[in-house]
């Protein structure tokens, strides 16, 4: 049964109900196309890999380094997972003006918000699910196989992770939205987001460190500090790094710079939280200008 034949059989339904119908739509069609457990089964197999991979050089289980294990998986993960989030929402509206879905669905007694929550609440519990088994599961490994002493700052770090892999996922989703509905053509859809995470993920903390090398004596290092947050995969890596401190040179990455802002967790996690609201609503503004 489509989307279009389940919302006209409900009659007068509420906006809960609209929105859980769709959300469960799309869930659906990720569980059927095995999406969901393929993101899964990737982020399982990168998780288990920097945790245990590379103990097996030498022969014996050897346990790292919390923030080390932790700092690797985050150094994966802020590629890996807003890939997989546009990948999975880079199509959600300009894929199904091509269709000719999306107006038929516009005909029957919804609003295009709960259109949109509908689809941003089933792509997120995709990713939420997705993150949560794919890193969950390398976590109770760990806790289990740990010592007593370690198994505290495991469940601290991993949770931290599983939460901002979570926010970023959803910040990304909703990216994908927003160029999914200013473009008329799903490839170019697909080429402008893998640009935009292109420049994110690589490009834009390049160019603050050249900016800041060629600038030292001009430019203030905690402004530079806070324009890095501005990135959310940048945001993802600082807010792990401040949740897991490392005493080791390894575990430590070129942003440990970030910490000297003074910006604690809640105010990161927030930060995290205000892209969201922001996103969600220059998505409903564009969607609600939109002739379809």
């Amino acid at each position: 049964m489509s989307q279009a034949e389940v919302l006209s059989g409900g009659g007068h339904l509420s906006a809960l109900s609209i929105i859980s119908t769709i959300a469960a739509k799309e869930f659906k069609d990720n569980l059927r196309n095995r999406w969901l457990w393929m993101m899964t089964a990737i982020l399982l197999l990168l998780s288990l890999s920097v945790s245990f991979m590379g103990s097996a050089i030498s022969g014996s289980l050897t346990m790292f380094e919390p923030a080390q294990t932790l700092s690797g998986l985050v150094t994966l993960s802020v590629f890996i997972l807003p890939l997989g989030a546009i990948l999975l929402s880079y199509d959600s509206f300009v894929g199904e003006k091509e269709a000719g879905t999306l107006l038929l669905l516009l005909t029957y007694p919804l609003a295009r918000w709960h259109l949109l929550c509908g689809k941003f609440l089933g792509h997120g519990c995709v990713m939420a699910i997705a993150c949560i088994l794919g890193f969950g599961v390398t976590g109770l490994m760990l806790v289990l196989l740990g010592d007593a002493k370690v198994q505290l700052s495991i469940v601290s770090g991993f949770t931290h992770l599983i939460l901002s892999s979570i926010l970023l996922s959803l910040i990304f989703i909703l990216l994908g939205y927003w160029v999914s509905l200013c473009v008329r053509e799903k490839a170019k859809a697909l080429g402008i987001l893998l640009i935009l995470w292109f420049v994110l993920a690589l490009i834009y903390d390049l160019v603050l460190l050249t900016v800041l090398v060629a600038m030292a004596d001009i430019l203030n290092r905690e402004l530079f500090n806070i324009v890095i947050l501005f990135n959310p995969t940048d945001l993802f890596r600082a807010l792990n790094l401040i949740a897991n401190p490392a005493d080791t040179l390894v575990a430590k990455s070129s942003l440990t710079l970030i910490a000297q802002t003074g910006l604690g967790l809640p105010l990161m996690y927030c930060l995290f939280v205000g892209w969201i609201i922001g996103l969600l609503f220059c998505c409903h503004w564009v969607f609600k200008q939109q002739e379809i």
